[in-house]
């Protein structure tokens, strides 16, 4: 934003989970404005009550003792069915209710606990490490927790009065999408600002439920699986939107950097070809070509290298991660995988091991981005240890901490824990 100096806010999609993420002292409730939103439509309030049945105080703050370690913690039920995500300082896991819990980088042991009793379906987490907040919401409630204190920050209800269905950040903005309507593939989204849960103002946004929330340099992107949006991040006014004719079915973002795919969940056995938009005006820019197979998902990294798993169109059990350069128009490297979760560290892409390499497999790989699984010496690809963690069978997540940790953690699921270990 204008006059501001920039934030960095690190985003855990609901769309991963999700492929998804209890409190100290309260302080007294207090109606924080509604800012630029219609009167009556939204309602933020800072350091709010507990939710019956919930208890008044938790365990005070205990500080992070140490810098990142490598360490194995179990999680409670209720943060296994939530997400997780880090910062520079700590890992911090949203739970299925609402609430949130703060772990140690040192011993991943819980510092602070942040309760609540919601039921409902996660829209996943978010953390903004400037405004010290970390953002979850579940049913009708966006809940906030400070980073630094672990004590409750703020809440907010949706505009639409419904459920949330998936966050994003961006300098110092939560942007979250409440009432979803599959049929026209609308949805509203509100924005609220990071530090005190003001509302700023919401917009009915074309959306489909597959897709995320992408933000970034003053504008918000949301699409339905067909158009892509840009609004701006000060008023939700559209500045632009994807030429009409033009297709994009499904939307990654990463960087400043949008590229148009085809849909995973497209039938057939030929893809309309990636695209890269130009964020500005959302016009498409020449686009390495890329390959006949099924796209997944795919990262980018912050200078433009996108891997792309892409799966067989026929047995989609099995692709390939296929790096492009969308800077240089060119197709970088490729590599076998039987696992679409990855993410973006240090310069280097990390995923897990094929599950049918019995060789090397239960382990998390680093890949040089521009180098590839081939380069020599120092470029060369980086395997851990194998860890119960990483087995397929556990449906193990990634988790990058933000900084120059050299760090990440592995979230299992199926027996719910996290693994913090060095960067391969």
């Amino acid at each position: 934003m204008p006059g501001q100096r920039r934030r960095r806010t690190t985003v855990v999609a609901a769309g991963l989970a999700l492929c998804g993420l209890l409190g100290a002292g309260c302080s007294k409730a207090g109606d924080t404005g509604t800012g630029g939103a219609s009167p009556g439509t939204s309602r933020s309030t800072a350091a709010t009550a507990p939710s019956p049945g919930a208890s008044r105080h938790a365990a005070a703050p205990a500080p992070v003792s140490g810098p990142w370690r490598a360490w194995d913690v179990k999680l409670s039920a209720a943060e296994a069915s939530g997400t997780c995500g880090a910062t520079a300082h700590q890992v911090v896991c949203a739970t299925n209710s609402g609430g949130f819990v703060g772990h140690s980088r040192a011993d991943g042991r819980a510092t602070w606990t942040v309760p609540a009793s919601d039921r409902g379906k996660s829209a996943g987490l978010v953390l903004d490490a400037a405004d010290e907040r970390a953002v979850t919401g579940v049913a009708g409630v966006l809940r906030a927790a400070n980073l630094r204190t672990g004590a409750r920050a703020w809440t907010h209800r949706p505009s639409t009065g419904g459920t949330y269905a998936a966050l994003g950040a961006a300098d110092g903005v939560v942007y979250a999408v409440s009432g979803a309507d599959p049929a026209s593939r609308t949805a509203v989204l509100d924005a609220v600002r990071a530090s005190d849960g003001t509302a700023l103002w919401h917009r009915t946004v074309a959306w489909d439920s597959s897709e995320h929330i992408a933000a970034f340099r003053g504008r918000v992107y949301t699409a339905d699986g067909s158009q892509v949006t840009a609004r701006d991040a000060r008023s939700g006014d559209t500045v632009a939107t994807s030429p009409t004719g033009f297709e994009c079915l499904h939307l990654v973002s990463g960087g400043h950097y949008l590229v148009c795919t085809g849909s995973p969940d497209f039938a057939g056995d030929t893809f309309p070809p990636m695209r890269r938009l130009d964020p500005t005006t959302l016009k498409p820019l020449p686009t390495p070509k890329n390959t006949i197979n099924k796209p997944v998902r795919g990262v980018i990294s912050d200078d433009g290298v996108l891997v792309l798993y892409e799966a067989g169109a026929e047995d989609t059990s099995a692709g390939d991660w296929n790096a492009y350069d969308l800077e240089g128009r060119r197709r970088l490297w490729s590599t076998y995988a039987t696992d679409g979760n990855a993410a973006v560290a240090d310069g280097r892409f990390v995923t897990f091991t094929p599950v049918n390499d019995r060789a090397a497999r239960g382990r998390v790989i680093t890949i040089d981005l521009h180098a590839g699984p081939h380069a020599t010496g120092a470029a060369a690809p980086r395997m851990s240890a194998p860890y119960p963690q990483t087995r397929s069978g556990e449906y193990p997540l990634l988790v990058v901490p933000g900084g120059d940790a050299h760090h990440l953690v592995v979230k299992a699921q199926t027996h719910g824990s996290l693994r913090s270990l060095p960067l391969p």
